[in-house]
């Protein structure tokens, strides 16, 4: 992993970063704000204030841009006029507690993510510490209702389509693993599992121009925390509620891997001198792989590996 520079944001939490057709990247933080950072130009402008917390965005053909807002729900975005559009606050009568990411298909189908039925976005680590299981996926057809397509995951997370757009994929973060849904030919409908397993927890996804599924590892797997998936659920409640230094913590790192549709690992690619940790997001464009973070006041561009 060469870095190539740190683009600094007038604010912290760039927790999803995503490139538009024109190659411009839209992140969100912490303050509610939508930013639009010129990458050549290396300047950052606010289009929009979300009132809430944004989360994951999606490009949308027309310009506009999906928002996750974590405390709002799914909103869309005109980055020219920063007229912001409610599209959904709940399914069957029960509101998202925490409205992660969303992707759209082709046919204009968007899936969206709700982390957990049980823990707001700020308290992410409750839910990982109880393992609650109770994130779902849901599917919004255009001009139609909300239904859950996957349901009992640990704290869902990013959503991406694969390229050709035969599957649609969720992070399962507190699972360590990626859950897919087959869209198209003889297993459409059906739910898998994408690739298990895995090194760390995986946080937000996205498809490059070349099929690979980039995921952000926020931090390496804790021993400690995988010791207490396995103990009665009254316990696991109990640690959530201990004092915050006496709970498993993240160790600083910044890591991103990328896999391809059969979830083998292609890139492998991992930091632990960059003063940089909790990366959240990494998106592909032009050879470069821009990483955001939940907790950082920047982005960083990295070299792609050839």
């Amino acid at each position: 992993m060469t870095l190539l520079r740190r683009i600094p944001l007038p604010g912290t939490g760039p927790e999803d970063v995503v490139a538009d057709s024109e190659g411009t990247l839209y992140t969100g933080l912490d303050d509610g704000s939508i930013l639009a950072v010129d990458v050549e130009a290396a300047t950052v402008r606010s289009v929009a204030h979300t009132g809430g917390r944004p989360l994951g965005l999606h490009p949308l053909p027309d310009g506009r841009l999906l928002v996750c807002d974590a405390q709002r729900g799914l909103l869309r975005l005109d980055p020219d006029s920063g007229r912001i559009d409610t599209l959904l606050t709940e399914v069957r009568g029960e509101r998202l507690t925490c409205c992660s990411n969303a992707a759209t298909a082709a046919d204009g189908t968007t899936y969206v993510s709700d982390s957990s039925r049980r823990f707001s976005l700020d308290h992410w680590k409750g839910d990982l510490l109880e393992h609650s299981g109770t994130g779902r996926l849901i599917r919004l057809p255009p001009g139609g209702e909300p239904e859950v397509i996957l349901d009992g995951l640990q704290f869902a997370n990013r959503v991406t389509l694969a390229a050709d757009g035969s599957f649609v994929t969720v992070a399962e973060t507190g699972g360590y693993r990626l859950r897919r849904v087959h869209l198209t030919g003889p297993r459409a409908g059906q739910a898998d599992v994408l690739t298990d397993n895995l090194p760390g927890f995986p946080d937000n996804l996205s498809t490059g121009s070349d099929g690979l599924i980039w995921i952000a590892m926020a931090a390496p797997r804790d021993p400690l925390l995988d010791r207490l998936h396995r103990f009665h659920p009254v316990l696991r409640k109990a640690i959530w509620r201990v004092p915050p230094r006496f709970q498993p913590d993240a160790r600083p790192t910044a890591w991103a891997l990328a896999v391809d549709v059969e979830g083998r690992v292609v890139h492998d690619m991992q930091r632990g001198d960059l003063h940089y940790r909790m990366v959240t997001s990494a998106c592909a464009v032009g050879g470069r792989l821009y990483l955001g973070s939940l907790v950082e006041n920047a982005l960083l561009e990295i070299a792609l590996p050839s």
